[in-house]
Parts: structure tokens; sequence; C-alpha cells
């Protein structure tokens, strides 16, 4: 079995792939502070819960956004996985030309969401993650990494929201009655919800426009499910998308 992890800023998801098949997986809230004893700890607890034998596991594969914490669950693996873990980053044979001006610098995350795109849905296609920044990214149709765009994440601008204002507060990100909002509570949600729908659909019409065809849309990402539904441009969602991408990157690294 493969054992995969995607460490984003707000959550980690930890994937266990047997073959092609996603066997298990947890969501877990991303700690920077975390040490490599409490990462194990953790780890292994999840594992004894569900009935999951380490001595299976053929490998492990990260996708880090977080470097500080990056080392510590590196170093924690090492009790699981004996023959070493693959981190994604510079230097990962990836099959994916990176058609950007500067390839290093683009997020271990968005190359993995758009080499699972290309596999599962063809190409072109267009990646939207929903998670602590809401993040397009666009592969051509000839398989190549364009580029992407970068913005706020929904629970970004509540927070931001809140922080500025001195009489609103967090709400509970669900649809309200109607978009002209009854109450504070509606309105804030409103904003919230069918604000950055609007804003994701902008977005995916532009890069739609720009590439000069219809191009497939999938979302990924923890807030996928809340704000897809709202969308106009956004027909998929594929919640383990990543973790996918990182089992096929594997793979690729492997041979």
């Amino acid at each position: 079995m493969l054992l995969t992890i995607d460490l984003g800023n707000t959550q980690t998801v930890v994937g266990l792939f047997d073959g092609v098949e996603l066997a298990h997986h947890w969501r877990l809230s991303t700690v920077r502070e975390r040490t490599a004893d409490e990462y194990r700890l953790l780890l292994h607890g999840l594992f004894e819960q569900d009935g999951v034998d380490p001595e299976r596991f053929e490998g492990a594969v990260i996708s880090s956004v977080v470097p500080r914490a990056t080392s510590a669950l590196s170093d924690a693996l090492r009790y699981f996985v004996i023959d070493g873990t693959l981190v994604i980053g510079p230097g990962v044979k990836t099959g994916m030309p990176i058609l950007i001006d500067n390839p290093r610098e683009v997020g271990a995350d968005r190359i993995v969401n758009a080499v699972a795109a290309r596999t599962r849905y063809g190409t072109p296609v267009i990646v939207v993650d929903f998670g602590t920044s809401t993040n397009f990214d666009i592969v051509g149709e000839d398989g190549g990494y364009l580029g992407g765009v970068i913005g706020p994440g929904l629970e970004v601008s509540m927070d931001a929201l809140v922080a500025a204002t001195a009489a609103l507060r967090r709400v509970e990100l669900t649809p309200p009655r109607s978009v002209i909002g009854k109450g504070t509570v509606e309105a804030i949600q409103a904003g919230l919800l069918y604000g950055h729908a609007g804003y994701v659909d902008g977005i995916v019409d532009r890069i739609r426009a720009e590439l000069g065809n219809e191009v497939r849309t999938v979302a990924t990402g923890g807030l996928a499910s809340t704000i897809v539904p709202h969308c106009r441009t956004v027909a998929t969602v594929d919640e383990n998308l990543t973790l996918d991408g990182l089992r096929l990157l594997f793979v690729i690294n492997k041979v």
C-alpha cells in the first residue's frame, strides 16, 4: 500500500492507496509546530483505529506548502516506511512541461493537481482548489502546465471581514434563504458564498476567453462542495484529486 499526504496551510489530508484504489483517507488540522514524535503517534493512532498494517506500506509521498512541518513529517514517516519518502518539489519527475517564468516557484500541490487532472479528465483542463487560498491551475491542450491564478480562500475572506469590522462576526457557511439577506447573518452568508462563487465564475470565464476554447473545470479542496453548487462554470468535484496526483507521481518517480 502507498501512503500519500497533502500538507496544506490549514488542513493535512492523509490517504492510503491499495493499488489504484483509495482504501482509507483522513483529514487533520495542520499544526506547524508539531514534532516528528507527535506526527508518529498521530499517524499510528489513525492506522490502529482503522486496522491498517504499516508493514504493508510500499512507500510514502508528500506534497507540502508548509516547509517547517515537512521535515518533522518526513522524519516521522521513517518509522513506517523503510525505503524513504518522496517529497514533491524541484527535481521530481512529473512528465509535464512547466511553462511558466520560474518553474521552481510553483507550489507542489498545484503541480500535483495538474498532473492528476490531466490524467483523469484530459486536456485542456482548469483545476480550482478551494483551500486556504483559492487556486486556479491550467493545463493546456498539449498537456503542459500553463500557469494559474491565486486568490484568497473563502474562510480567509471571512476572517478578514470579521477582523476589519467591529460589529460583524463569523457565520456558518451555509446558503441563506435568498441572496437578499433578511438579517446580518444572512447578508454575510450571501456575500461570502455567492460572492466567492461569482469570483470563481469570473476568473474561469476570463481563462476560457484567453485560451479561446471551452475548457473543462474540475474542483477539489476542502471547501469545494460548499462553493461549487453556487458556481456556473464548475460542474465536477473531485475531493481526492490531490491524493491521486501524489499516487501518480510516486509511480512516475519509482520507474
